[in-house]
Formats: C-alpha cells, structure tokens, sequence
C-alpha cells in the first residue's frame, strides 16, 4: 500500500466514523421526538411557518450526514494539532446540545428550557463554524446548511414558546 493510498483511506475512514457518530446522535434525538409527535406535539399552538412533520427527517438525516463529513475532514487532519482539537471539541459540545434539545423540547416538553438550549446551540455552532474554517474550510462550508436550519428552528422554538 502506497503512503498516498494509506491517507485516502485514513479520510475516508474518518469521514465514515464521524457520520456514524452524527447519525446515531440523530437516532438519540428522534427517540424522544417520536414519543411526542404523534401526542402532544400536535396539542400546542404553532406558527404559521412551522413545516409540515415529514419534512424534519430527511433534513435532519442530510444534516447529520453533512456534519460528519465536515467532522471527519477536520478530524483527518491530525487530532494532535491544537487547532484540530479546539475545532472537534466544539462540535462534540454542539453536538450533545442538538441531541439535548430533542430529549428537552419533545421528551421533556420543556419548551422553554429547550429554547435556552437551542439559543446556545446556535452560538456553539457559530464558534464550530469558525474553527472548521480554520482548520479546514470546505468543512466550515458544509455547516452552512446546518447553521441556517438550526437559525429557523431557534426562531420556530420561540414562536412556539411565545405561543404556548
């Protein structure tokens, strides 16, 4: 096996570990939502904007998949580079945050505690964005789609909060 060869395959190693871990966050997150959804999601009052329900998973599944790349890319350029490090724990910090607002918002049905949740989620995955771009910036990149959909849902939480 050539060294060239030996890197590809590292990459794509870390590409694939990282999507893993993203999805089974998501596969977290979406427990506590399906006991909600179908019971006391559809009790309280929601904006106007709010999609329809069969629309968050294939978002959330192409987010998810999305950010593991992202992850992995960063992850590959060598875990014993400070920058690398600072950049990974951030997004593992933002990652415990989107698992926590699913178990807050639909397990718990605190939606208000799920707000405060989402709101430092947001900031946390501005900070991630900015150490990606550091490290890597086509990985900062792959956030954007990421950033603007937890942007709407941070607004959505709060009209649903407003509402309720």
């Amino acid at each position: 096996m050539s060294l060239n060869s030996f890197f590809v395959k590292r990459k794509f190693i870390h590409i694939g570990v990282a999507v893993l871990v993203c999805l089974a966050a998501g596969f977290l997150g979406s427990v506590a939502t399906q006991t909600s959804v179908g019971t006391w999601y559809p009790t309280i009052n929601k904006p106007s904007f709010n999609p329809p329900n069969w629309i968050f998973a294939p978002v959330w599944t192409t987010l998810y998949i999305m950010m593991g790349v992202a992850a992995g890319l960063v992850w590959n350029k060598g875990f014993h580079h400070k920058w690398v490090k600072t950049a990974m724990y951030h997004f593992a910090f933002q990652l415990l945050l989107n698992v926590s607002w699913s178990l807050v918002f639909f397990g718990l049905k605190e939606i208000f505690g799920a707000l405060l949740i989402i709101i430092g989620l947001f900031v946390l995955l501005l900070f991630t964005f900015k150490w990606f771009k550091v490290v890597k910036p086509v990985a900062a990149y792959l956030l954007i789609p990421y950033i603007l959909w937890v942007g709407f849902a941070t607004m959505l939480n709060f009209s649903i909060w407003q509402l309720n």
